[in-house]
């Protein structure tokens, strides 16, 4: 088996996993705010874990598979999807562009992801008018319970149902898995409230606040309702017992939760169960309230994983750098997938009067790339 890296760029950590055939050679976390501030500092870990034949990682909206080392503005650009104000300051993209270049300057044999919406498995109808369907950590994250769920159960990885729910420290994405492939989507920026970020944004909002920061996606949560914005999760929860505002912080996650469930329920079918993940699932009793709201659907599980610190989205990206590599489950887990046929940018699929405005502005790269041509170990 294959000796990989996988990475998940998380709003507050970046967490790192190896994976040499099925033995975990590299677990570790470090703060998002320290890799933005010495992107370096995350390129040696990756050094020192030594020889690897690939490594996933960070890649934001994604792209239909891109090696590190092709990387020039276009690709940086459609990656973050950040304005001309924005940059690499903000929360959601903080030091992604510096690290980005780091990787590409590294030598490192590193690939970057695709998002939901590049896969050919969700229908284009249900593309019409959204970008953020699952950013690629998502996909990733994802990936780990379509192959957890397989191995539990004894299933074909083409044969596995489930709903992935991440309940990340800022922002919240819900995936429908059919046949063992995503059919659907709602991402942080598009779907349920966050711990951090609010979500859907009404229209009307997005027209007021005309043309704002990227750092105001990550605003407006259960957090920002409770008017405790850098509060933990745990301290908002235990708020709520008496303190109205923030009851009503948990009430409008909770129910903004279960809304959007439904809705990939009444649109995808009910699953085989439903996988809770990220940061706020370890919060029991804000894991066990979701549960509670959910297991009218199928019955609610956490992910569990091969790693003790490594996100769920890392092992994954490692999971996925094995198949993609071939050999194992790990090759059929990509295939039910079908990562390899992932296509297009994240902006085909936009019908506004000023989508074309939007694509000229955020041209597609034309350098796409086998996610594996290059081979070889660094």
């Amino acid at each position: 088996m294959s000796r990989v890296l996988g990475i998940d760029p998380g709003t507050l950590s970046f967490d790192v996993c190896g994976r040499d055939g099925d033995e975990v050679f590299v677990d570790a976390t470090m703060a998002t705010a320290e890799v933005g501030a010495d992107p370096m500092g995350l390129v040696d870990v990756l050094r020192a874990a030594g020889p690897v034949e690939l490594i996933v990682g960070p890649s934001g909206y994604g792209l239909p598979w891109v090696h590190a080392a092709d990387v020039g503005p276009e690709e940086l650009d459609l990656l973050l999807l950040a304005g001309d104000g924005d940059g690499s300051r903000g929360s959601i993209v903080r030091g992604m562009g510096r690290l980005l270049l780091a990787l590409r300057d590294s030598g490192l044999p590193v690939c970057f992801a695709p998002g939901v919406v590049h896969l050919p498995t969700v229908p284009d109808h249900r593309k019409v008018n959204r970008i953020d369907m699952g950013t690629a950590d998502k996909l990733c994250a994802v990936a780990l319970g379509v192959w957890e769920q397989a191995r539990r159960l004894a299933l074909p990885h083409d044969q596995t149902s489930l709903l992935y729910v991440e309940l990340g420290g800022a922002f919240t994405a819900v995936l429908a898995v059919e046949g063992g492939a995503v059919v659907d989507g709602s991402g942080g920026t598009c779907g349920a409230m966050g711990y951090r970020a609010l979500g859907a944004m009404d229209g009307e909002l997005a027209f007021l606040l005309g043309d704002f920061a990227k750092d105001t996606l990550a605003t407006g949560g259960m957090a920002w309702v409770a008017g405790r914005p850098e509060a933990a999760a745990e301290e908002v929860v235990a708020a709520a017992a008496e303190d109205g505002r923030a009851a009503a912080a948990v009430d409008a996650f909770l129910e903004d939760l279960l809304k959007r469930v439904a809705g990939h329920v009444a649109v995808t079918g009910e699953p085989r169960e439903i996988v809770l993940s990220g940061r706020l699932a370890r919060v029991p009793a804000l894991r066990d309230a979701v549960a509670g709201r959910l297991e009218r659907f199928a019955p609610v599980r956490e992910a569990g994983g091969f790693a003790e610190q490594a996100s769920e989205a890392a092992q994954g990206a490692a999971l996925i750098a094995q198949g993609l590599l071939g050999g194992g489950t790990e090759e059929a887990l990509v295939d039910a997938l079908r990562l390899r046929e992932a296509r297009g940018s994240a902006l085909d699929h936009l019908y506004i009067a000023e989508a074309d405005a939007l694509r000229r502005r955020h041209p597609q790269s034309r350098r796409v790339s086998s996610p594996v041509a290059r081979g070889g170990s660094t």
